[in-house]
């Protein structure tokens, strides 16, 4: 007997051989779940920072995370190569090369994490806050914040790591349930940290980096002890593996891993920049609170929920190709873009009728920062539609091996045209915020035409994976 068939029944079989979207609902509801409500840690963080330090703190952590999000992008890239191969195998029921490949994936985030970027985040991070525009209050209050992160990012990439493997093997709900216990123990530290208990100091910005990394560290022990010493997930490190490279399968990672990289990182430089663009407004401190808690916090909404989707579209597709079932992965992408534009329709309606009740949430009381709150909400109310259905299709490409194709698409739709856009509004009539709201809108509705046409195309359905050298 094969160790693949020996732990058959761990394989959620119903995503290649039932009803596709009860597959894809089961697959996303736990996904999006989770993404919701571990957004709620981000908007407690700006609720508490924006009481107690004011919107200089709001500015100051949407702009370390939008900095910090490129080395995050950079490291989920070896996450995507994973979650391929993963589908892949799952799909084929193969279940050891399941647990060699998120071993690998492992390693590699160790390595990249804490010997490679958090050195290197700690000293650029001064430089990297120049780059932004950030003012000199906000840069006060940002820089600690970000140093703490880069330097104790590890268990919040284990997190990740962990997250992506099982949802790519069929099981989203493990996922879910650490993730809700990464929110509720997060939010504790956060309050507990940003504003003092007992002996703690109130910390602020800082504090809410200080519960951020301990929330994260605690769950990346737990869920290490359960993949090295319970046999009960879809994925299990047995205690015999070795240190030492398996090199064919890390070459395979980065093949597919890389350009998601490239994307991520390409896709959040822009974010830098147009952070830039923002910050050479008149009321620049302003503009970026307006935009760290619009763009992002509650716009988040819409993007971590169409998240879910898109990761609910991977495995459905990648598991489908691995099972030689391609149209099936056509039908599980359809089905995914359908049931993220229903929710991201109900959340735009929202920033529509009650803009002023949620930037309220944050103590966003000053007129200006209201006034361009506003403005911002109505774009984004049409934005998340097509951002929407943009990720479910770019889901599907990568979760079938296509992570080229989207890479393309997030250069042409999320760099050179929006950037393009407000740079020419700048040097010619005079650059105001609803510029850059209008840039980011035409970004998104070229992401999703784009991404819809490069999977209908179908090549993707040719795309092969191939680890048979590793030992």
């Amino acid at each position: 007997m094969t160790a693949s068939a020996g732990i058959k029944s761990k394989f959620d079989r119903s995503i290649v051989d039932g009803p596709i979207p009860r597959a894809v609902w089961r697959l996303a509801w736990p996904t999006m779940l989770q993404n919701i409500l571990g957004g709620l840690q981000g908007i407690v963080d700006h609720v508490m920072v924006g009481h107690y330090v004011g919107y200089h703190g709001n500015a100051a952590i949407g702009v370390a995370w939008q900095i910090f999000l490129v080395v995050i992008l950079f490291i989920n890239s070896l996450f995507v190569g994973m979650g391929v191969l993963v589908a892949r195998f799952a799909g084929t029921n193969d279940a050891d090369k399941v647990n060699r490949t998120v071993y690998q994936a492992f390693l590699t985030t160790v390595v990249m994490s804490v010997g490679i970027f958090a050195p290197l985040g700690y000293f650029l991070s001064p430089t990297l806050l120049d780059l932004v525009n950030a003012t000199p209050e906000v840069q006060a209050e940002a820089l600690p914040y970000l140093r703490i992160m880069f330097l104790f990012m590890i268990g919040l990439m284990l997190f990740f790591m962990l997250g992506g493997a099982l949802r790519a093997a069929g099981d989203a709900k493990t996922p879910l349930k650490y993730g809700l216990a990464l929110t509720a123990l997060n939010i504790i530290l956060n309050i507990v940290f940003i504003r003092g208990f007992g002996p703690i100091p109130a910390m602020g910005t800082k504090g809410a980096a200080i519960g951020t990394v301990i929330a994260g560290g605690i769950l990346g022990l737990i869920a290490l002890n359960r993949l090295f010493f319970s046999t009960s997930w879809v994925v299990h490190f047995g205690r015999g593996m070795s240190l030492k490279p398996d090199w064919p399968i890390i070459r395979e990672l980065f093949r597919f891993g890389i350009p998601a990289g490239i994307q991520g990182v390409a896709m959040n430089i822009g974010g830098v920049i147009m952070l830039a663009f923002v910050g050479s407004l008149a009321m620049s401190a302003q503009a970026q609170a307006a935009y760290a808690v619009g763009y992002g916090q509650l716009f988040s909404l819409i993007t971590w929920t169409s998240a879910g989707m898109m990761a609910a579209a991977a495995t459905v597709a990648g598991q489908n190709l691995g099972a030689g079932r391609p149209d099936r992965s056509v039908h599980g992408v359809h089905i995914a873009s359908l049931i993220g534009l229903g929710g991201a329709a109900v959340l735009g309606s929202a920033f529509l009728f009650l803009p002023g009740t949620l930037l309220g949430m944050f103590g966003m009381d000053d007129p200006v920062v209201l006034g361009i709150g506003r403005q911002l909400l109505t774009f984004l109310s049409v934005s998340g539609l097509f951002i929407t259905v943009a990720l479910a299709y770019t889901g599907g490409l990568q979760g079938t091996g296509d992570t080229k194709s989207p890479l393309y698409i997030s250069l042409v739709s999320q760099i050179f045209i929006p950037i393009g856009i407000v740079t020419v509004i700048q040097m010619t009539w005079g650059l105001q915020a609803w510029h850059i709201w209008l840039a980011i809108l035409i970004g998104h509705m070229t992401r999703c035409g784009l991404s819809v046409m490069r999977f209908r195309q179908g090549d993707w359905r040719n795309i092969k994976v191939e680890i048979e050298r590793a030992r």
